[in-house]
């Protein structure tokens, strides 16, 4: 007679260790880009830097949200500093502008001709360009629900962020007109499927748009200070 098999018991599953790397990656690129941002000349490499960590912490994030990283945090930090180094870049990007605009309209010029008339004040400002104002409208469109929206509120660098959005989705402000410098910007990150697409309208006509899909991000962004209604 056979001897009873002793009981064996089954093997523990091995668990699996955290996939903290794509959250990780986009905090330190987000950091070392928002670092170089403000320095001349050198700023310009922290364009790929704060884009790519930008992506990278919105995928952490998602990771961390499905429980497959644990460091949740550090994701978002990196989604702030990188969005708030895109800002910059985007700030310093305006200022050159600016100042190369300057310099041209600073050059000589012929006087003008003398008329009898005086000039006809723009239309909608009332004579005065600086009392006018530009209605700023952000949609973000596609299919499903935008992880994170993020938009400038007030011409600079002050942001607000909506998560789990449902699509579609509009947010109007108004800035004051006759500004030199006069920043819109929105970001949108994806849910995983499906696409979205960005639009930035100034005054009823589009300005700006950008398209994304599965977890990209679409950025669209400019300089409204020299628009006229």
């Amino acid at each position: 007679m056979t001897a009873p098999t002793p009981y064996q018991p089954a093997p523990s599953p091995v668990a699996q260790p955290p996939r903290n790397g794509l959250g990780t990656a986009g905090f330190v690129l987000g950091l070392v880009g928002l670092i170089f941002s403000p320095i001349p000349i050198i700023g310009l490499v922290a364009w790929p830097l704060v884009i790519i960590g930008l992506i990278l912490s919105f995928l952490g994030l998602g990771r961390a949200n499905k429980g497959a990283a644990t460091n949740k945090g550090l994701a978002i930090a990196g989604i702030v500093l990188s969005a708030i180094g895109l800002v910059v870049c985007v700030i310093w990007v305006a200022v050159f502008g600016k100042v190369a605009t300057d310099a041209a309209n600073s050059l000589p010029t012929a006087p003008p001709a003398l008329t009898g008339a005086p000039a006809a004040a723009q239309p909608g400002t009332g004579g005065d360009p600086a009392a006018a104002k530009h209605t700023v409208v952000y949609k973000v469109t596609g299919t499903g629900k935008a992880g994170n929206i993020t938009f400038t509120t007030d011409g600079m660098t002050t942001t607000s962020q909506e998560s789990n959005v449902k699509l579609p989705w509009e947010k109007t402000i108004e800035l004051p007109g006759g500004q030199p410098l006069q920043l819109v910007s929105i970001l949108a990150q994806g849910s995983g499927s499906g696409n979205l697409k960005v639009t930035i309208e100034v005054d009823g006509k589009v300005f700006k748009e950008a398209t994304a899909q599965g977890y990209g991000v679409a950025t669209a962004n400019g300089d409204i200070g020299t628009l006229r209604n």
